[in-house]
């Protein structure tokens, strides 16, 4: 037998064929599955209807405003205690679609200096520089929080590593 009429029955035949001795699929009825009435209740092919508020929206799904977003976190932020917790805390601020507030930078940056990672203090720099829209903004971020910087001893990536021309 040849490898490629070997391969032509491997692809049509059941998986279970190819281990048959003689290679031919069996052909004893199967009963088909059948749907019992409470089964068939279970399912609905109408939308369930949720409560709305008056602004339209569901019940439970509320638009966060800037202001209850930096409150959140900055409680987050002074809750760490381990390393992990800053990291999802970190990881979740960044992942909105806006740039934290400096309090809540601030926030991260002592909660880093008390579970003691510098790398992450460091990065939480990087992570704002790649949030803002130009470089005056994160400017202004590094003015903002020079003096806390400072204080805690946190470089940037920049000095830690400048980049050779």
């Amino acid at each position: 037998m040849s490898s490629t009429r070997i391969l032509r029955i491997a692809t049509r035949a059941q998986p279970s064929a190819i281990f048959r001795s003689n290679g031919l699929r069996s052909f004893t009825p199967r009963a088909a599955p059948t749907m019992s009435a409470t089964s068939a209740s279970s399912f609905s092919t109408t939308s369930r209807s949720l409560s709305a508020d008056k602004d339209g929206q569901e019940a439970g799904h509320h638009e966060e405003s800037f202001e209850e977003f930096t409150a959140r976190y900055e409680k987050e932020f002074e809750q760490v205690q381990d390393v992990f917790e800053l990291q999802r805390n970190l990881n979740n601020a960044f992942a909105y679609d806006l740039v934290p507030s400096p309090s809540v930078v601030v926030a991260a940056l002592k909660a880093a200096r008390r579970v003691n990672d510098y790398p992450t203090a460091v990065r939480i720099f990087e992570g704002i520089k790649a949030k803002v829209e130009n470089r005056g903004q994160y400017d202004q971020y590094l003015e903002e929080l020079k003096p806390l910087r400072e204080e805690l001893g946190v470089s940037l990536k920049e000095d830690l590593f400048p980049e050779s021309k």
